[in-house]
């Protein structure tokens, strides 16, 4: 019993790791380096900063690293309340993670024919300006299109948080509210990307620090944590 708890702790100490990690990589280097609309002013950031630009790829990796065992977690805390939906949302998860993670590429791709001596020689440099910008659009779209899954996942997730009983309600409703959030903006992205605002993906902040922060703080409710496990175990058998 006392297992559960502990799992549930490191579960939202690692979210809350992963959460700063991701807010590090957007807003203290991508929002420092990109400037909107301007691709020139973005690579002559981005060639003055390749170290910070990198930094920012890296910590994106690691974020996606800890999305592996946060996935493993989530699914072992929920799984009582519905084993095959708990897989479902963990599914959706995973697909979310491996399309963030190969869109990393577009970064890395934004960054090298600014690095690189050959491309310096051969193509002008509005030109390289250009393509090192297109790579960055690309990235943002990408990124749209994985949040589409995580989406899902937060339904889902919030569903089974909401009908746990050892988990708070006012969670699960505000992760639901998080996934739709999140498909709202990675549509408006694909749809009207002039109309995407961060104000969007304020509730899904909100949320997934809140859940992280009752992970560590209060864990589950072991008793009824047990009692849905050994329910599950029942209709198993």
């Amino acid at each position: 019993m006392n297992s559960i708890k502990t799992t549930a702790r490191i579960g939202g100490i690692l979210y809350l790791v992963l959460i700063l990690v991701g807010m590090y990589a957007v807003i203290f280097v991508r929002d420092k380096l990109i400037v909107s609309e301007d691709a020139a002013a973005t690579a002559n950031n981005i060639m003055a900063s390749q170290f910070l630009w990198r930094t920012g790829i890296v910590a994106d990796l690691l974020m996606h690293v800890l999305d592996i065992p946060i996935m493993l977690i989530i699914y072992v805390l929920l799984k009582p309340v519905n084993k095959n939906i708990a897989l479902l949302a963990l599914l959706f998860n995973l697909v979310q993670t491996a399309v963030l993670v190969a869109n990393k590429l577009n970064l890395v791709a934004a960054l090298l024919p600014l690095e690189s001596e050959d491309y310096l020689k051969t193509l002008d440099l509005h030109q390289l300006y250009a393509q090192a910008y297109l790579a960055i659009k690309l990235h943002d779209i990408g990124f749209g299109v994985g949040l589409i899954f995580f989406g899902f996942t937060c339904l889902i997730n919030g569903y089974l948080v909401f009908k746990s009983d050892y988990l708070p309600k006012t969670i699960g409703v505000m992760l639901q509210i998080a996934g739709l959030c999140y498909l709202l903006n990675s549509f408006i992205v694909l749809l009207a990307p002039k109309s995407a605002s961060i104000l969007f993906m304020m509730p899904c902040l909100v949320a997934e620090l809140s859940f992280s922060l009752w992970l560590i703080v209060k864990a589950v409710n072991v008793t009824k944590w047990e009692a849905k496990q050994i329910h599950l175990r029942v209709n198993k058998n």
